[in-house]
């Protein structure tokens, strides 16, 4: 598998870089043009619909679309022309459940996309029980009263039909509350594993055995419990190389008074969890989060953390007044794999919110991450990023043997004599879909001297003396095919 060496050699000044950090909110600006198509689509239908998962499960080129609600959920294939159809039944998936997160992967490598639905409890209307924070109010139930309720595993029978392999594959554990998942290869072995965030449950690791099968090693990994032994209230996750050291790390929002989890993968088959040493803990400590992500704010080559607050309960200052309903997110930059400082104001991440999700993609072209973030009761928000930035350049990927959309899929960039690691990774963050395209920060370099790609089927393509600001786009078979340059900022759409 692709390693990479760990160096402080050839740091950037970031210091200048810092002060450039900047994310406007653009959700009413009129310069946007975003046209409502949901009618248009055949997606205006009843649902209360929690998340969304994207991924092309009938490797006919475009992204299909599976909905998480308090059920059912809903399946829907993009027909190609702008529309899409709901094949929910037709496929054989069924999950009455009230459903969180989801996550595509390719959990047996065959080239197609088999899917992870989260579920959170047993609930309803019916079996709704009272609780309250002052004895009068009626107030949101911690999940310790409710039963909960086993994730459900789709394998995809690569005729548009699926199989729910929940039992037979050993994912089954009618214990789980959860909130989050994301798809991953821990342990390097090449077979995709799963991270799952639970609420007040033990947070939940399956190895993938790679014969159809995974192991739950969550506890033994020392991922399911924080430093005393406590099942925290998980909601958001994520991984990424935060040391460029070629060591995932694994990111968990928790609720307040909980510190985010910063999990650091040891190389053996543990983690330790570095979110004090690394300063990430004490900051997140008092807020509540759900969405989150690692992603380059600032294109100097050193993933960064975003993570999106917000209570549950409207009335928690009443009993908790060092608590806010309303939070503003954090952004903590990424000071050379070392520690993180929060720079979410400064950024302009200024505005209190009761956050839920949080996805990030390039919305106008010209190269960097845009930050949308979802909120309980009010609008989605836009943040444009106009930091100033370092150097990027971007790889999407295309699967041919493996799946289309290449989840799974390793690329190390080498650039300034430091590698960094990605995977295309399925899931993540909150209830939110982020883009599947890689994006490498370069810093004050203007070519990467080596781009290593390595599809799920082993497929390999080294490239050499790469220029920054473009988007290679690689087919599993044919190489580079296409490589689409920037467009310029502040350019008219």
């Amino acid at each position: 598998m692709i390693s990479t060496s760990s160096s402080s050699t050839a740091a950037i000044g970031r210091a200048t870089r810092r002060g450039g950090i900047l994310f406007p909110d653009c959700t009413s600006r009129r310069g946007d043009r975003w046209v409502d198509r949901t009618e248009a689509a055949g997606l205006a239908f009843p649902v209360y619909g929690l998340g969304v998962a994207v991924g092309d499960y009938d490797n006919d080129g475009d992204p299909d679309l599976y909905l998480t609600a308090l059920g059912p959920d809903r399946l829907l294939r993009n027909n190609g022309d702008g529309t899409f159809t709901e094949v929910t039944h037709r496929a054989g998936i069924a999950n009455p459940e009230f459903a969180s997160s989801a996550a595509w992967f390719d959990a047996d490598n065959d080239g197609w996309l088999d899917l992870y639905v989260a579920n959170y409890v047993q609930w309803s209307p019916e079996t709704d029980i009272f609780c309250s924070l002052d004895g009068v109010t009626k107030s949101y139930c911690t999940p310790e009263p409710y039963r909960g309720v086993s994730d459900r595993f789709y394998r995809n029978n690569g005729d548009g039909t699926f199989t729910d392999a929940t039992e037979a594959s050993g994912l089954y554990d009618p214990t789980s509350k959860s909130l989050g998942v994301v798809a991953f290869d821990y342990n390097l072995d090449g077979a995709m594993d799963l991270f799952v965030a639970n609420d007040t449950e033990p947070d939940k690791l399956f190895e993938n055995l790679g014969n159809g099968t995974f192991a739950e090693v969550g506890m033994l990994a020392g991922v399911a419990f924080d430093e005393n032994g406590v099942a925290r209230a998980g909601m958001g996750v994520d991984v990424g190389d935060v040391e460029r050291s070629g060591h995932w790390f694994l990111a968990v929002t928790n609720f307040s008074n909980e510190m985010i989890s910063l999990y650091r993968s040891e190389g053996n088959g543990l983690f330790i969890d570095r979110a004090q040493a690394m300063r990430i803990g004490p900051p997140s400590l008092p807020t509540l989060g759900f969405g989150c992500f690692f992603f380059d704010a600032d294109g100097d080559g050193w993933l960064d953390l975003f993570a999106v607050n917000g209570h549950v309960e409207p009335e928690i200052e009443r009993v908790q007044p060092t608590v806010a309903y309303r939070q503003r997110p954090h952004l903590f930059w990424n000071r050379e794999g070392r520690v993180f400082v929060d720079v979410a104001e400064e950024a302009g991440f200024t505005a209190p919110l009761v956050g839920r999700g949080a996805a990030y993609g390039d919305l106008d072209g010209d190269g960097d991450l845009d930050v949308v973030i979802t909120e309980n009761g009010g609008p989605a928000r836009i943040y444009r990023n106009d930091s100033e930035r370092g150097a990027l350049l971007r790889v999407r990927l295309v699967g041919r043997r493996s799946n289309r959309d290449a989840i799974g899929a390793m690329v190390r960039v080498t650039a300034n004599g430091l590698a960094l690691t990605q995977m295309v990774r399925g899931g993540g963050s909150y209830c939110s879909q982020s883009e599947y395209t890689l994006t490498f920060g370069l810093g004050e370099g203007t070519v990467a001297q080596e781009v290593l790609v390595r599809f799920p089927k082993g497929t390999v393509y080294r490239l050499n003396e790469v220029p920054a600001e473009q988007t290679l786009v690689v087919d599993e078979e044919r190489g580079v095919v296409q490589v689409l340059p920037f467009r310029s900022k502040g350019a008219k759409e």
